[in-house]
């Protein structure tokens, strides 16, 4: 790199990287460590293509979402900082009985992998559809389908509790003989 790309560079760093490190803080779930090397990582990439980048702030943040996704694919396990919280409903005045219902399932949730995870959340709390879930996590409608499936199971074995936490009323099978007249 020239002394004119260098410093242009510098300027391009100085003047945005704030800006860029709240993307990367958002990008990283509030990891504030993890978004330093988000960006830094990304900063690394734009300085050896810099002499090609017509638009730097945007080829960044693209390097920094793609980052990102590649990070939460990796397959082995890693430390996970989790700031989301699912939407909370109210319920009809037992708050106990819905904090109870939380903490099992924020419990559950913590279990499955971090795959699994986000399919639930897009799918149920986000209230996606799986075309959208599909095209978000970069897979196939199938392989959406697939994973809820097994999700969903595993979180029953795991939290078993929550079925009877918050099971519909159903009516019952019962049913009184009923007299047809012609």
């Amino acid at each position: 790199m020239d002394a004119e790309a260098q410093d242009s560079f510098r300027e391009f760093v100085e003047h945005r990287s704030s800006a860029l490190l709240k993307t990367a803080v958002l990008l990283s779930g509030g990891d504030r460590h993890t978004a330093e090397d988000l960006l830094q990582n990304a900063l690394i990439k734009a300085a050896g293509r810099w002499h090609r980048i017509d638009e730097p702030e945007a080829y960044v943040r693209q390097i920094l979402y793609r980052q990102q996704i590649s990070r939460w694919r990796l397959k082995w396990p890693r430390r996970e900082l989790s700031v989301a919280e699912p939407p909370e409903g109210r319920t009809g005045g037992d708050d106990s009985a819905a904090a109870e219902v939380r903490l099992v399932m924020r419990g559950a949730l913590a279990r499955l992998t971090a795959r699994q995870r986000t399919v639930l959340v897009l799918r149920y709390f986000e209230d996606l559809p799986e075309a959208d879930v599909a095209r978000i996590l970069g897979c196939s409608v199938g392989t959406v389908r697939s994973t809820t499936h097994r999700s969903l199971a595993r979180l029953r074995t795991l939290a078993p509790e929550l079925a009877a936490l918050n099971a519909p009323s159903r009516p019952s099978r019962d049913y009184a003989p009923v007299e047809v007249r012609p």
